[in-house]
């Protein structure tokens, strides 16, 4: 399947469940249409564009490893996306590799994931997080930044400074979330605390 017939297919994709699946399976049963995927997820200003986003969120919920031979290009680029529709997607999808990163499972991520690509991810969230974004992409990257933030210092302390002053002007959603992170990495810090002494 070429670019151009993938991007065709993807005229088909709606918001179901259903739709999303068949696309995300006809991915993972064919690697190589990932980087055609991102190639139309990247053409951020193109009606198609987010719902290469949809599939590709897909896709990576199923199976994160698709992802890796692409982390270059995805980290690269994924800062550019600008629709609404096609960012709540990306900010899941960041959260998807760094939850992978992080969990006890043996995952290639581990290793595939590298400096560089945390960092991209890290100055993304951050965006997403002081930007006017909608409040799902600021739950994932609130999610991510936390998570990152055990090999990143510095991560932290900015987190904790954008969701208490966001607070009490964001909607409910966001104030579960960030009470969720703001409680972790307030027992996260008494743990380092406790440790030094």
């Amino acid at each position: 399947m070429t670019t151009d017939q993938l991007y065709n297919e993807l005229n088909y994709v709606n918001h179901s469940r259903e739709k999303r699946l068949k696309y995300a399976t006809l991915i993972i049963e064919n690697p190589r249409l990932t980087r055609k995927l991102l190639d139309i997820l990247f053409k951020v200003d193109d009606k198609i564009s987010p719902r290469a986003a949809w599939i590709l969120e897909f896709t990576c919920s199923a199976n994160i490893e698709i992802i890796i031979p692409h982390l270059d290009v995805f980290t690269e680029q994924f800062h550019k996306v600008h629709l609404d529709s096609a960012i709540r997607p990306v900010a899941k999808i960041c959260e998807l590799i760094t939850k992978s990163y992080y969990s006890n499972n043996n995952t290639f991520i581990k290793t595939a994931l590298k400096p560089h690509h945390k960092e991209r991810i890290i100055e993304t969230c951050f965006d997403y997080m002081i930007n006017d974004e909608k409040v799902a992409a600021k739950a994932y990257s609130m999610t991510t930044l936390f998570l990152l933030g055990n090999d990143y210092d510095w991560v932290h302390p900015e987190l904790k400074l954008i969701l208490e002053r966001d607070y009490q002007t964001q909607s409910a959603a966001f104030k579960a979330r960030a009470k969720h992170i703001l409680k972790k990495m307030n027992k996260r810090s008494k743990t380092i605390t406790s440790t030094q002494n």
